[in-house]
């Protein structure tokens, strides 16, 4: 049974009378042994049976302190901490209800907290005062705090931006930080305390998270959303738009910046107003400029302004009936060792009226580049229709170097003039050695003795057969 004691003395009174009680009845008689009664004196010394040691255990949970000690007999057993005494046998000292007796002597401790840490002593009251000591470590799960505590931070663009987040814990819990994307799932960015941003611009907004871990029950996270304050950003979808008369054509600009931003249209510097052949829809961050039945005097250049608080910003956009760039899709490798089959196509509403073509050699090694003089040719067009802005062509160049590397420009002409000069393509002809390399893989493989090389030469087959009846009849 376990006793208190009464409240209204103070309790270091009551602990110097209870020790004063264990003293004496450990104190030794005249004859030098120890009083105690006649059926509990001790035949032998006590001994602890259980040992000292280390007890982690989290903040809120229950744990138990053992005291096992063999031969007893009529000496008492205390528990303390420090220089508190918490029990004296079964009699409890402490007015700390989580603290009680189980078992024989263990000390038992309820929802434990960060104040119980520390060393607790089971001792022996006999004359040479023996003890045995546990140590209590309190584990406490991280908490957050995150600067703002609102969780909102807003900075202009080009400036240095610091986002924090306090940690607390027992271990002392690591810091990480993410970025969250919707698409691609958090990145990774550091693990401190501090996330320091350079010279923002928008990319860098968006929502941070910073998490915290020592390894005691869950990770805690909290979330700080970025604001960059920044003149409007446009990128357009095509600087550049092919039209025709009767036809209709869209102009998009796109707006990034989390400020809402007025947009304008212009045409040749002149402002644009809505009317029955042209609209203007916004839709999020996406402007359009739609004209409808377009006309002669619809060509020329436009712009789109957007103005915010912070600044304004200008892309232009030119309209124009000249056919676009040619572009390649003829493979850069040749099938052929003299002649190289060019294809490309063109968007243009009207029919193309000439096409100019140019190609030259390219004198190179590991170290050494130089071109060769352009030879040029003016063709006329018999281009397919893919749809119904562009055309599809083709032109074979001969009398080729084998095993060379050339370049090829295109330009083109329909009613309204000549376009820009296309990008440089780059091509290559086929060498002896790779066409005989061909052959011999292919009898390799009719031979059955590799099966790969019958895989190959199922493949290769009916090209080099085509190849070779083109070089033959120099097609």
């Amino acid at each position: 049974m376990i006793t208190y004691f009464p409240n209204q003395y103070p309790m270091w009174q009551w602990s110097i009378y209870l020790l004063s009680i264990i003293i004496l009845l450990s104190a030794p008689a005249s004859d030098g042994s120890f009083i105690a009664s006649d059926n509990d004196a001790p035949t032998t010394a006590p001994k602890f049976l259980s040992r000292g040691h280390l007890y982690k255990v989290i903040v809120g949970e229950t744990i138990e302190l053992p005291c096992k000690v063999q031969n007893l007999g009529s000496f008492v057993l205390l528990w303390r901490k420090g220089s508190s005494v918490l029990t004296a046998g079964h009699l409890k000292i402490s007015r700390d209800q989580r603290f009680k007796i189980v078992g024989d002597y263990n000390l038992q401790i309820n929802g434990v907290k960060t104040q119980d840490a520390g060393d607790y002593i089971c001792q022996l009251g006999d004359q040479e005062n023996r003890d045995q000591v546990h140590t209590v470590e309190i584990l406490v799960p991280p908490t957050l705090r995150a600067l703002p505590h609102n969780g909102q931070v807003t900075a202009r663009k080009g400036s240095t931006v610091t986002l924090e987040c306090k940690a607390s814990g027992n271990p002392v819990p690591t810091i990480y930080w993410f970025k969250k994307d919707v698409y691609s799932g958090p990145t990774h960015l550091s693990d401190s305390s501090t996330l320091i941003l350079e010279n923002v611009d928008r990319h860098h907004a968006g929502t941070y998270q910073c998490s915290a871990d020592n390894g005691v029950k869950e990770r805690v996270s909290m979330d700080i959303q970025l604001t960059i304050l920044s003149p409007p950003e446009i990128t357009v979808e095509k600087a550049w738009v092919h039209a025709s008369e009767g036809y209709d054509i869209e102009l998009v600009c796109v707006v990034h910046g989390d400020v809402n931003s007025e947009m304008l249209w212009y045409q040749n510097s002149f402002l644009l107003d809505p009317t029955d052949r042209r609209s203007m829809y916004p839709h999020d961050d996406r402007y359009s400029l739609i004209i409808r039945n377009f006309q002669p005097t619809d060509f020329g250049n436009y712009s789109c302004v957007a103005d915010n608080a912070l600044g304004r910003t200008k892309k232009y956009i030119e309209v124009s009936g000249r056919p676009g760039p040619a572009d390649f899709i003829s493979p850069a490798l040749s099938g052929f060792l003299d002649h190289y089959n060019l294809t490309w196509t063109i968007e243009s509403i009207p029919p193309l009226d000439e096409i100019k073509l140019l190609y030259r050699r390219l004198l190179m090694n590991e170290t050494y580049q130089h071109p060769g003089k352009w030879h040029e040719y003016h063709i006329k067009p018999i281009p397919i229709r893919t749809d119904g802005t562009h055309y599809l062509m083709s032109y074979v160049v001969r009398n080729l170097e084998h095993n060379a590397v050339y370049e090829a420009i295109v330009q083109a002409k329909n009613k309204y003039g000549w376009n820009e000069i296309s990008d440089i393509h780059q091509f290559y002809t086929r060498n002896h050695d790779l066409l005989l390399d061909i052959d011999r893989e292919y009898k390799v493989g009719m031979s059955g003795s590799n099966r790969i090389s019958k895989t190959l030469a199922a493949i290769i087959l009916p090209y080099l057969m085509v190849t070779r009846f083109l070089l033959i009849f120099n097609i």
